[in-house]
């Protein structure tokens, strides 16, 4: 039985998250219904990340077997016409070996979130970035992200719900763009692992948009890493920001 992978990309906005929930629409069930008009009994699909209701991808990858072969253009686009209109699209697609798996296999998780400074509210940009009303300190945001790259126990940036055997991650990257607008600011943050914690991303988010108002020192985002305790986190800021935007395997499948 064949198995193929899957490039996705999706807005999260009208899901609630990728999961299969019963009665409650998913980025996941949606396309295991587009699976089962090209194979009633097709199994499961098996993605990178579970991300949260409202999150968006750029770059998730799902993998699932199937029993015909199909050519990678014929499979794609046989999945973007019965997942219409749902806001999913499967960008690409490839077969891979059955050694693959989408999550396991995975080497590195690499996520965007865009917030952005302005008074006005947002029009064209709503769902797509959370906003604030004043400028950041770009330079203290750095300062606290500093305090974050490598390999902690990240208990205090952890949902409590979190199913993740271990606290202790490696951050890998992350960077803070501040890019202007001619109405506001936008502040991109860049970060990559291997894996993350449940809710670890919008944590730091939270976080870091604390040290750049001024409400928290640089410091203060050590301080509370090495608390190793939840109430120590700042605010969780909303979904609507974050995207995932590219998963890594030692041989990439989907180009």
């Amino acid at each position: 039985m064949p198995r193929y992978a899957l490039k996705i990309e999706y807005d999260g906005a009208p899901f609630h998250g990728w999961q299969r929930q019963r009665d409650l629409p998913s980025v996941q069930g949606a396309i295991e219904a587009a699976l089962a008009r090209l194979q009633p009994d097709a199994p499961h699909l098996h993605g990178a990340g579970r991300t949260d209701a409202g999150v968006h991808a750029a770059g998730q990858v799902a993998h699932v077997d199937l029993a015909k072969d199909w050519t990678p253009e014929r499979l794609a686009a046989a999945l973007n016409a019965h997942l219409r209109p749902a806001p999913v699209a499967i960008l690409a697609a490839s077969q891979v070996d059955a050694g693959f798996h989408a999550r396991f296999s995975a080497l590195a998780r690499h996520y965007r979130f865009r917030l952005f400074a302005r008074r006005a509210p947002l029009t064209f940009a709503a769902g797509r970035m959370w906003q604030v009303r004043a400028p950041l300190d770009l330079d203290a945001m750095r300062a606290g992200a500093a305090h974050l790259l490598g390999q902690h126990d990240f208990t205090t940036f952890r949902s409590s719900i979190c199913q993740a055997a271990s606290p202790i991650k490696t951050l890998d990257r992350l960077e803070i763009a501040e890019i202007p607008h001619s109405d506001g600011v936008e502040y991109r943050f860049s970060l990559s692992a291997r894996s993350f914690l449940h809710n670890q991303v919008r944590s730091f988010i939270g976080t870091l948009e604390r040290v750049g108002s001024g409400n928290w020192q640089p410091d203060d985002v050590a301080r509370a890493l090495a608390a190793r305790d939840r109430a120590a986190c700042g605010p969780v800021s909303p979904p609507h920001g974050l995207y995932l935007m590219a998963v890594d395997y030692p041989e990439n499948p989907l180009g």
